[in-house]
């Protein structure tokens, strides 16, 4: 552990929706920060203008908001406002401290203007692939004299900053994950770091802006450990003591390959609109690449901030496992009380049929009194809250399509089911109270009269009160569904059968 505060920084580019490996990064670095008593500070690193897309800074902020991933620096949510003693938190509004950071390097002899044309390096390129060398710069705008440079610029070249890498020695780091690791200096080329736009690429930036906002640890994804030497040179050159570093395991699909679209939805909003509960999706991302034990799996987020340590960070990839992520929601989902599960429910119950919700025939909004009387029969099935339109669509349209062949249990005919029907009508009609209680005393004596089993009369009830051959139990269902449904019902399915006669 570094002996100064902890300062740690999410730092993300806004090029479309966050995914859930740089959000896990996100996650980890939360918990350090609330582990140690430190300040978590989000940075929009929006110096790669062609890879913008508006929208995605607020779809940033909404994933960190969503998830309960508070920051105590960084923007506030309004335009490009930011909140902080280290504002502005958007880099494309700090480009004069990269400028005047850039032109320190170039007047220390750490860093220089190369004029090559964007065509020369492409064919240079192409030529070290043909000749089966590594890509890198050629170095040829390294040693310009004076005089060659004044022309260059006379001449209104458009020209970079490169920094000059040591052609001897080389640089290490302790990470905190990965232990020692070194490069040799003269593998690496002369690379850029303020582009001929004005705009930093990202190595400049991020560390003259983790210098100044006094980072004590990066912690990021593995991706950016290739980069680490050249930080490491940066921070040498500066004179600037550089932080920390952890760099975390990669997130892979079930085929251990990088995680991708192919493998499913990895945006964190999206699994937002396929009913993951915030919850869920944090324990879930906090088991990709650190662990409590080799046994705890539900965790509450107290523990989780309780016990956070880079130590159990592990080294090898994690597998992103949708199975147990979906088993991870349910139990969550079964934890809830049933008021606010409904409360979760009616957003995506509300939407339109297309997109998953109801059907469109039932009245929006909502009724609130009803869907608290509907939850506790579902809970246990639900895995995601977007299956709660199918469970519970049946409680809601006032007419059920379904085949009347469904009515007919196994062992039973026609005529059979169209009695016990008529008879569980009766029943039904003549109830002066209509509850769990008095539904099973007037129904259940029917199957011995009937001569039939229970699960065959039963069966047919159901289907008749629900559509479905599978659904919550009978009489809860019934008692929800109250009288005037549940006699409609009973009389629409005697009337399917009664149609069918021969």
């Amino acid at each position: 552990m570094s002996s100064q505060p902890v300062r740690v920084r999410y730092a993300p580019s806004p090029t479309g929706e966050p995914h859930v490996g740089n959000i896990r990064t996100a996650l980890f670095n939360w918990l350090f920060a609330r582990r140690h008593g430190g300040a978590f500070i989000v940075r929009i690193e929006d110096t790669d203008r062609d890879r913008y897309i508006p929208g995605a800074v607020e779809a940033i902020l909404e994933s960190l908001h969503w998830l309960g991933l508070d920051w105590d620096e960084g923007p506030t949510g309004q335009a490009q406002e930011s909140h902080g003693r280290h504002a502005p938190y958007f880099q494309s509004q700090r480009l004069p401290l990269y400028h005047e950071a850039a032109q320190q390097l170039v007047s220390g002899g750490h860093a220089y203007r190369c004029y090559c044309s964007p065509q020369r390096l492409e064919e240079l390129r192409k030529q070290q692939a043909q000749e089966k060398r590594p890509p890198g710069y050629d170095r040829r705008c390294r040693d310009l004299t004076d005089a060659q440079r004044r022309e260059m610029e006379t001449q209104g070249t458009p020209s970079v900053v490169r920094f000059r890498v040591p052609q001897e020695g080389h640089s290490a780091v302790n990470d905190l994950v990965r232990g020692e690791v070194t490069w040799q200096n003269n593998l690496l080329d002369d690379f850029v770091i303020l582009k001929s736009d004005g705009f930093p690429t990202y190595h400049l930036a991020s560390v003259v802006d983790d210098h100044h906002m006094g980072i004590s640890h990066v912690m990021r994804a593995e991706e950016w450990l290739p980069s680490t030497p050249r930080h490491l040179l940066l921070y040498q050159a500066f004179g600037w003591e550089p932080p920390l570093f952890a760099h975390l395991p990669m997130i892979l699909g079930p085929d251990r390959a990088k995680l991708s679209k192919r493998h499913g939805a990895t945006s964190v909003l999206a699994y937002r609109e396929q009913g993951f509960l915030p919850e869920a999706l944090f324990n879930f991302l906090v088991l990709l690449g650190w662990s409590l034990d080799d046994r705890t799996e539900v965790m509450s987020r107290e523990t989780v901030v309780q016990h956070f340590s880079l130590e159990r960070i592990t080294k090898a990839g994690a597998i992103f496992n949708s199975e147990k992520l979906l088993w991870l929601n349910g139990v969550y989902i079964r934890q809830l009380a049933p008021e606010d599960l409904a409360n979760r429910l009616v957003p995506l119950l509300e939407r339109p049929a297309s997109q998953g919700g109801l059907p469109d025939e039932v009245a929006r909004p909502v009724d609130r009194d009803y869907l608290r009387r509907i939850v506790p029969l579902v809970q246990e099935r639900l895995k995601a809250l977007a299956e709660g339109a199918e469970l519970t669509s049946f409680f809601f349209v006032e007419r059920l399509e379904y085949d009347p062949a469904l009515l007919v249990q196994k062992g039973m005919d026609r005529e059979g089911t169209l009695r016990g029907l008529q008879r569980v009508l009766a029943a039904v009609e003549a109830l002066a109270s209509f509850d769990l209680t008095s539904l099973e005393a007037a129904i259940r004596p029917l199957v011995e009269e009937l001569g039939v089993k229970a699960g065959q009369l039963f069966g047919a009830i159901r289907v008749a009160t629900t559509g479905r051959t599978a659904a919550p139990p009978l009489f809860q269902t019934m008692e929800v569904l109250g009288r005037e449904r549940c006699l409609r019902k009973l009389r629409e399915a005697v009337a399917k059968l009664e149609a069918t006669k021969a």
